[in-house]
């Protein structure tokens, strides 16, 4: 029972690169080519507010790296990412200290990990992003940089992980026999 403890998380893994790559599937079929011009945008709430459309990032979190040599796009993009997943993978297994809310959080960061690694590997004109939300001005931004499911999963499990490591967890009290 306690190992299957350790298994049940793993299935948000598999949730978040299914869910990934399904709706990734949906926007390159709904917009074969890239769009960036206003006619291949869905305003979804006709506000300007939260935009779904069809971009490509070749490189890392806000087009980092775009204009590397491609030998070292494919160590630092592709190399790297899989050792950070295969030791999160180890580390999930192996540690005995991890709570409940760290194990799903690791396996929500291994899955979105996963998702852009799928990208990376097999689609060759870069990750798919599609999401792209209106800051009105926020941090000098007029919209944030588009991203996509795998890149949500991400950053929400990498701030509740941190988060878990800063707020101590109370662990019951052990009942004594009288």
């Amino acid at each position: 029972m306690k190992n299957a403890k350790k298994w049940i998380p793993l299935s948000l893994m598999g949730i978040i690169i299914i869910l990934d790559q399904l709706v990734k599937t949906i926007v390159v079929q709904t917009w074969p080519s890239p769009s960036y011009n206003l006619r291949n945008i869905w305003d979804v709430f006709n506000n300007g507010f939260l935009w779904i459309l069809h971009v490509r990032n070749k490189a890392i979190a806000f087009s980092l790296g775009a204009g590397l040599p491609e030998t070292v796009k494919t160590l630092l993009f592709i190399a790297v990412p899989l050792l950070v997943t295969v030791f999160l993978f180890w580390y999930f297994f192996r540690a005995d200290d991890l709570t409940s809310l760290q194990r799903w959080t690791l396996a929500g960061i291994i899955g979105g990990g996963l998702g852009n690694l799928i990208d990376r590997v097999f689609r060759p004109d870069g990750v798919v992003d599609f999401i792209s939300v209106n800051l009105y001005g926020l941090f000098g931004y007029d919209r944030w940089p588009t991203f996509n499911i795998a890149d949500s999963a991400v950053v929400v499990c990498v701030i509740l992980f941190l988060i878990s490591m800063l707020v101590p967890v109370k662990k019951p009290a052990k009942e004594t026999k009288q």
